[in-house]
Protein backbone atom coordinates (compact mmCIF):
# COMPACT_ATOMS: atom_id res chain seq x y z
CA UNK A 1 0.00 0.00 0.00
CA UNK A 2 1.03 3.48 -1.13
CA UNK A 3 0.66 5.99 1.41
CA UNK A 4 1.12 9.88 2.89
CA UNK A 5 3.09 8.81 5.24
CA UNK A 6 3.56 12.19 6.80
CA UNK A 7 0.14 12.94 6.48
CA UNK A 8 -0.97 9.74 8.48
CA UNK A 9 1.86 11.08 11.11
CA UNK A 10 0.38 14.03 11.36
CA UNK A 11 -3.35 12.97 11.62
CA UNK A 12 -2.01 10.17 14.48
CA UNK A 13 -0.70 13.48 16.96
CA UNK A 14 -3.70 15.32 15.87
CA UNK A 15 -6.10 12.25 17.12
CA UNK A 16 -3.83 11.17 20.44
CA UNK A 17 -4.08 15.44 21.12
CA UNK A 18 -8.02 15.38 20.34
CA UNK A 19 -8.02 12.51 22.96
CA UNK A 20 -5.97 14.35 25.76
CA UNK A 21 -8.17 17.11 25.37
CA UNK A 22 -11.83 15.26 25.41
CA UNK A 23 -10.50 13.50 28.14
CA UNK A 24 -9.48 16.78 29.77
CA UNK A 25 -12.62 18.29 29.45
CA UNK A 26 -14.49 15.40 31.09
CA UNK A 27 -12.39 14.96 34.42
CA UNK A 28 -10.56 17.81 34.60
CA UNK A 29 -12.08 21.13 32.84
CA UNK A 30 -14.38 23.52 34.98
CA UNK A 31 -18.27 23.75 33.74
CA UNK A 32 -17.50 27.10 31.91
CA UNK A 33 -15.01 25.60 29.65
CA UNK A 34 -15.90 21.85 29.01
CA UNK A 35 -18.11 22.56 26.20
CA UNK A 36 -15.41 24.58 24.22
CA UNK A 37 -12.96 21.62 24.97
CA UNK A 38 -15.37 19.30 23.89
CA UNK A 39 -16.28 20.81 20.95
CA UNK A 40 -12.79 21.18 20.04
CA UNK A 41 -11.55 17.54 20.54
CA UNK A 42 -14.57 16.24 18.84
CA UNK A 43 -13.87 18.86 15.40
CA UNK A 44 -10.29 17.70 15.85
CA UNK A 45 -10.96 13.81 16.08
CA UNK A 46 -13.11 13.67 13.77
CA UNK A 47 -10.29 15.22 11.53
CA UNK A 48 -7.57 13.51 12.10
CA UNK A 49 -9.38 10.60 10.73
CA UNK A 50 -10.46 11.90 7.90
CA UNK A 51 -6.84 13.20 7.21
CA UNK A 52 -5.88 9.37 7.82
CA UNK A 53 -8.05 8.28 5.62
CA UNK A 54 -6.84 10.30 2.71
CA UNK A 55 -3.62 9.39 3.60
CA UNK A 56 -4.10 6.11 1.90
CA UNK A 57 -6.68 6.67 -0.70
CA UNK A 58 -4.91 5.08 -3.56
CA UNK A 59 -6.56 7.29 -6.59
CA UNK A 60 -7.38 11.66 -7.38
CA UNK A 61 -3.20 12.43 -7.96
CA UNK A 62 -2.58 14.85 -4.65
CA UNK A 63 -5.77 16.39 -4.12
CA UNK A 64 -6.86 13.75 -1.04
CA UNK A 65 -3.57 14.46 0.56
CA UNK A 66 -4.38 18.54 0.08
CA UNK A 67 -7.51 17.43 1.55
CA UNK A 68 -6.80 15.62 4.51
CA UNK A 69 -3.66 18.28 5.03
CA UNK A 70 -6.21 20.96 5.02
CA UNK A 71 -8.66 18.65 7.23
CA UNK A 72 -6.21 17.98 9.59
CA UNK A 73 -4.45 21.61 10.03
CA UNK A 74 -8.13 23.01 10.27
CA UNK A 75 -8.83 20.75 12.99
CA UNK A 76 -5.65 21.63 15.01
CA UNK A 77 -6.11 25.21 14.82
CA UNK A 78 -9.70 24.97 15.12
CA UNK A 79 -9.39 22.98 18.72
CA UNK A 80 -6.55 25.38 19.94
CA UNK A 81 -8.60 28.54 19.56
CA UNK A 82 -11.37 26.97 21.52
CA UNK A 83 -8.29 25.33 23.79
CA UNK A 84 -6.98 28.71 24.13
CA UNK A 85 -10.34 30.83 24.46
CA UNK A 86 -11.27 29.06 27.19
CA UNK A 87 -7.92 27.99 29.35
CA UNK A 88 -6.40 31.08 29.04
CA UNK A 89 -9.70 33.67 28.67
CA UNK A 90 -8.02 35.22 25.58
CA UNK A 91 -11.04 36.49 23.43
CA UNK A 92 -9.38 37.41 20.83
CA UNK A 93 -8.85 33.66 19.70
CA UNK A 94 -12.50 33.41 18.96
CA UNK A 95 -11.89 35.49 15.71
CA UNK A 96 -8.87 32.73 14.70
CA UNK A 97 -11.22 29.65 15.28
CA UNK A 98 -12.95 30.68 11.89
CA UNK A 99 -9.82 30.25 9.87
CA UNK A 100 -9.72 26.46 11.29
CA UNK A 101 -13.24 25.72 10.63
CA UNK A 102 -12.66 27.21 6.56
CA UNK A 103 -9.80 25.00 6.59
CA UNK A 104 -12.08 21.81 7.47
CA UNK A 105 -14.91 22.81 5.55
CA UNK A 106 -11.96 23.33 2.21
CA UNK A 107 -10.42 19.93 3.11
CA UNK A 108 -14.05 17.94 2.44
CA UNK A 109 -14.79 20.23 -0.61
CA UNK A 110 -11.05 19.18 -2.07
CA UNK A 111 -12.03 15.75 -1.44
CA UNK A 112 -15.70 15.96 -2.93
CA UNK A 113 -13.83 17.41 -6.33
CA UNK A 114 -10.76 14.82 -5.90
CA UNK A 115 -13.72 12.18 -5.90
CA UNK A 116 -15.67 13.54 -8.64
CA UNK A 117 -13.08 13.63 -11.05
CA UNK A 118 -11.49 10.13 -10.44
CA UNK A 119 -12.18 7.39 -12.31
CA UNK A 120 -14.43 4.88 -11.03
CA UNK A 121 -13.44 1.83 -10.21
CA UNK A 122 -15.39 -1.57 -11.70
CA UNK A 123 -15.48 -4.12 -8.43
Amino acid sequence: MIWNRNLAVFAAFNGAMAVAVGAFAAHGAGPQIKTLLTTGASYQLAHALLALICSIIPVGGKLPAVAGWLASVGGLIFCLALAFLGLLSLPALGAVAPIGGVLMIAGWLVLAFAAFRSQPVNA
